[in-house]
């Protein structure tokens, strides 16, 4: 009922606040007797760790990970996994200003109303934090679906500047601080981004997440289905407002002729799709191609420009939130999207395992 789970057969569950000791995540249906050290865990941690550019913030967290259960031996043993991420860089006292104020387009106003009660510092349960434990959860979901199924993302637009997507090149996603394929958008991206973090404010992005070498059958009919829980896992990610598979929302301006996938008989036997407008869904059930999502991230809500809001008493007044903040959450948010997209494959690979022995 409480909503801090998520998935099936391979499931988890967060725990923590931004501003707390700790967070962590409880991880439950790993399979037994799959390698996995903290080792495995922290390059993930540290591919989405705050404070590695002047594109994000400044706070600085090590975020080292400690399994406190679930391997013996340097094997995963089938029980429950509990990972933790020690905090050691609040500065609680930065949003003194904003104790009875609600920010405007943050979750400020609707956890009072839901709880009675809200952590004001640095959003509590609702600040990007806590999206470190899924990164956490993501690498054991890695080490579920193995070495032949890749999970990659990337940043296809900022503010209202996209790649060129003649110019994708996955070796690029890892030489500039965006995570862009398209480094000639990245170099653009800098620019515009300074002036942006200069003026206190902050600006929305998509990220693109695609996975290769899924097989063929994964997904449920119906309420199940394979897009609609991805869809889900990237809607559940903080600051998320929309999510595509494949053409998405273009595909609404396609005839039923260029939108088909067409196929043949590929030289294997198997088929041979002509492209991949659905990206790699039918009928909700994975088809072999690649899986592709994007999602949109809304411009982050905590900025120094002044806006207009209420007091707790219902008062006008404005709200200028200090601190250490992402002029875009977007760009963090790419190994989140990963990890979602990991962890939503494994469920399913799993469920699959359960009830088929073709």
């Amino acid at each position: 009922m409480a909503g801090n789970s998520f998935g099936t057969a391979f499931r988890f569950t967060t725990w923590g606040e931004s501003h707390g000791p700790a967070i962590g995540v409880v991880v439950d249906g790993c399979p037994s007797l799959l390698d996995l050290s903290e080792e495995d865990i922290q390059p993930w941690l540290d591919k989405r760790r705050p404070g590695q550019s002047r594109y994000t913030t400044q706070r600085q967290e090590p975020d080292r990970v400690r399994i406190l259960s679930g391997v013996f031996e340097g094997k995963t043993t089938g029980t429950p996994l509990s990972l933790m991420i020690e905090n050691t860089d609040q500065r609680s006292k930065d949003y003194g200003d904003i104790v009875g104020k609600f920010r405007p387009g943050h979750a400020d106003y609707a956890y009072e109303r839901k709880y009675g009660i809200r952590d004001h510092r640095g959003g509590g349960r609702s600040s990007a934090r806590e999206t470190a434990c899924r990164v956490a959860a993501g690498a054991v979901a890695r080490k579920v679906l193995g070495d032949t199924i890749t999970v990659r993302g990337a940043l296809v637009q900022i503010g209202p500047h996209a790649v060129d997507r003649s110019r994708w090149d996955w070796d690029a996603v890892h030489a500039n601080p965006f995570f862009c394929p398209d480094p000639e958008a990245a170099a653009r991206w800098a620019d515009y981004l300074d002036g942006i973090r200069k003026a206190g404010s902050s600006v929305g992005a998509v990220v693109e997440v695609v996975a290769s070498g899924v097989p063929a059958g994964l997904g449920e009919p119906l309420y199940d289905k394979l897009d609609g829980d991805l869809a889900r896992a990237m809607m559940t990610i903080n600051a998320v407002k929309g999510v595509e598979i494949g053409d998405g929302f273009a595909a609404a301006a396609l005839t039923g002729e260029e939108n088909a996938d067409e196929m043949r008989r590929g030289p294997d036997g198997r088929p041979l799709f002509l492209a991949n407008h659905a990206g790699g869904i039918l009928g909700g059930i994975s088809t072999g191609q690649d899986v592709v999502v994007r999602f949109a991230v809304k411009p982050t809500s905590s900025i120094l420009v002044p806006r207009r809001t209420i007091d707790r008493d219902g008062n006008d007044t404005e709200i200028v939130t200090r601190g250490r903040h992402d002029p875009c959450v977007g760009i963090r948010a790419v190994p989140v999207g990963e990890a979602m997209m990991a962890c939503v494959l494994a469920d399913h690979l799993l469920r699959q395992r359960a009830y088929t022995v073709r």
